[in-house]
């Protein structure tokens, strides 16, 4: 991240950081569109936007930051791997969730991590605002009006937001992890070895449960290809931009609006079209993790939601 100082907890961003978050925004929210238009396996989707994310990303380490690999040492490494793991299950459990349930459902479900890093933070001993209770309690309140509004339409819908919910949790404990790490290492050697442990953790899970990797027709590659220049690159690294010279405040507040970016594009381009019951809660959700961002993320810390497309 840039060494600029940082922005106040919602002062108005630059101009050209408005822009370029409505590039994040947009690429962020093709994510679980696109994973649910393709026919690969979920799992499969999952190693390859890694793998492809950590190939592309350790290209531009080895010409900008060979350097800094060469220093860390083994607590970094080690805390890196861990946070890889981490996100290879996060996504091990969110793209299969799009199987069994709307990409309305899903998206909103795994917004929810905000919600969970703050819990674990809380667990770890920081202190958690008033205000942020509050948005806890309306976020959980929309979890189980959503999953029941899901329920009562198709109980099998409930794995995938059992699945989004699990993936929620874990993107929040990923977030936690490299925390420390991030305050020291750039976001370029950070986002490289991550994405490298997160595609070996999910290879050794494919090869477990002999997902095939390959044999997959065309479309499907280039939705892949999509999913990982879109949601895995370019959704990343815009947000990572802009956080040198926006509060992690908005950028997190502006990630939110994937939930009804994905819909839109869902509801569009595959004809899903969420019910009626399910609007009350999605707004339940929005309001409620908007207040434990606005409450929980300061100037200069760390964002308390990363994308999870």
């Amino acid at each position: 991240m840039s060494s600029a100082a940082p922005r106040a907890h919602l002062a108005r961003p630059p101009v050209g950081d408005l822009w370029l978050l409505v590039v994040a925004v947009v690429a962020i929210s093709t994510s679980g569109p696109l994973i649910a238009a393709c026919t690969a396996p979920a799992l499969a989707i999952a190693f390859w936007r890694t793998a492809l994310g950590s190939a592309a990303t350790w290209t531009w380490v080895g010409l900008r930051h060979r350097g800094e690999v060469a220093a860390l040492d083994r607590a970094a490494w080690r805390r890196m791997a861990w946070a890889g793991v981490l996100l290879g299950a996060h996504f091990a459990t969110w793209v299969p969730s799009l199987r069994f349930t709307t990409v309305a459902s899903s998206t909103a479900l795994v917004a929810t991590q905000p919600v969970w890093a703050a819990l674990i933070a809380r667990r770890r001993g920081a202190e958690i605002p008033r205000a942020a209770w509050v948005g806890i309690v309306i976020a959980l309140a929309g979890i189980l009006v959503l999953t029941g509004v899901d329920f009562a339409l198709t109980p099998r819908a409930l794995i995938g937001d059992g699945l989004a919910l699990a993936g929620a949790v874990l993107a929040a404990l990923y977030v936690t992890v490299g925390q420390d790490v991030r305050a020291t290492t750039s976001n370029a050697t950070y986002t490289a070895i991550c994405y490298a442990a997160a595609a070996l953790s999910l290879l050794a899970l494919v090869a477990l449960l002999q997902v095939p990797l390959v044999g997959f027709p065309a479309r499907d590659w280039v939705l892949i290809l999509a999913i990982t220049i879109g949601a895995q690159l370019l959704g990343h690294t815009v947000v990572n931009r802009v956080l040198a010279t926006t509060s992690a405040t908005v950028v997190s507040l502006a990630i939110l609006f994937e939930m009804p970016g994905s819909t839109l594009i869902a509801a569009a381009w595959l004809g899903q079209v969420p019910p009626w019951q399910v609007v009350p809660a999605v707004v339940l959700l929005f309001v409620g993790i908007a207040l434990v961002i606005r409450t929980t993320t300061r100037a200069g810390d760390p964002p308390s939601e990363t994308p999870p497309g």
